[in-house]
């Protein structure tokens, strides 16, 4: 039993979105600075998928097939992730439409302000005469 035409179609249309979009594209190539800031685009990807076919009816022993495939894509720009002096940001192109969106953009900010809390309570428990010195005492 051959290979259905459909397959052959769904197989090159897929290979061409594949083509199309790969991790790049989300996530793009950084960008290093003169100062050493590295900055790395981010982008929206959005991708609409169609194929059909059907099996003609013929007289003759000879199969036919019509079909056809397409896709579509469109690509976003949204944001920038900036690494510069040991800090990272998210610098949003757009404004934040979802409460998802504002947390997500709130995850880079809320580590540092973790770490700076870790860091100032080691400092405590290393040196408890610190307290004491900084009033005066």
């Amino acid at each position: 039993m051959s290979e259905h035409p459909i397959k052959g179609l769904l197989d090159s249309t897929l290979q061409n979105i594949r083509n199309l979009v790969d991790v790049n594209t989300i996530i793009g190539q950084q960008i290093v600075t003169s100062d050493g800031t590295v900055i790395i685009p981010v982008s929206k990807v959005s991708l609409g998928f169609a194929s059909g076919g059907s099996d003609l009816p013929a007289k003759t022993e000879k199969e036919l097939f019509g079909g056809g495939g397409g896709a579509g894509a469109t690509i976003n720009p949204v944001a920038f992730i900036v690494v510069s002096q040991g800090q990272v940001k998210l610098l949003q192109i757009t404004q934040n439409s979802s409460m998802a969106d504002n947390a997500i953009s709130m995850v880079p900010e809320l580590i540092d302000k973790i770490a700076a809390l870790f860091k100032k309570d080691k400092k405590k428990d290393q040196d408890p005469d610190a307290d004491q010195t900084a009033a005066g005492i």
